[in-house]
């Protein structure tokens, strides 16, 4: 823990984060996918609009899925590909609404080369939960942050719970769910 809060990490918001860093030490905690790789492309076009996509590639009880999808930016888009992938598999996702994000440059005279910390909430509409993500890589600290706000939200006692408040996914657009079997299957 010590060597965590030494690169950035600060436990006191991310109660999410935390409980899954103790899920894991303690050998109790079962990712709900694999990564295989993500891409996030950023437009800024002639007309002025700014296009944001992202694909993923992951596996999800042995089945590979690639997603693609758009979003309002980077970590939008990443929540929208994410979700459109394993979204079937835990439905209780559909419930579970990121409600804050914050960015803090840890050193700042490192520049672009700095450290980041994202801080995001997420809640059921039952419960709120913080996470955390502390990366050189804005792009992957969100990443980490994001994932750590799901897979809080499908911990036992969390998945019962149904949002009780209108659905906050209208950004959300999916452009490719195809499923890709594994090739072992």
């Amino acid at each position: 823990m010590k060597a965590l809060e030494h690169r950035g990490f600060q436990f006191e918001a991310a109660d999410g984060s935390f409980d899954l860093l103790m899920r894991r030490e303690a050998g109790a905690y079962e990712p709900l996918f694999r990564l295989e790789s993500f891409r996030v492309i950023v437009e800024k076009r002639e007309d002025g609009r700014v296009q944001t996509e992202a694909t993923i590639k992951i596996w999800v009880e042995g089945e590979r899925y690639v997603r693609t999808a758009e979003g309002n930016g980077p970590v939008n888009a990443l929540d929208c590909a994410l979700r459109a992938a394993i979204g079937e598999t835990y439905p209780h996702l559909r419930d579970i609404a990121l409600t804050n994000f914050k960015v803090r440059i840890l050193d700042e005279r490192k520049g672009t080369g700095a450290v980041t910390r994202v801080l995001l909430d997420a809640s059921d509409g039952v419960d709120t939960w913080g996470t955390i993500g502390v990366s050189e890589n804005v792009i992957e600290a969100s990443w980490d942050a994001l994932v750590d706000s799901l897979e809080a939200g499908m911990l036992p006692g969390r998945t019962e719970h149904t949002r009780r408040r209108a659905d906050a996914g209208g950004a959300r657009r999916a452009v490719s769910e195809e499923p890709v079997r594994s090739p072992d299957r």
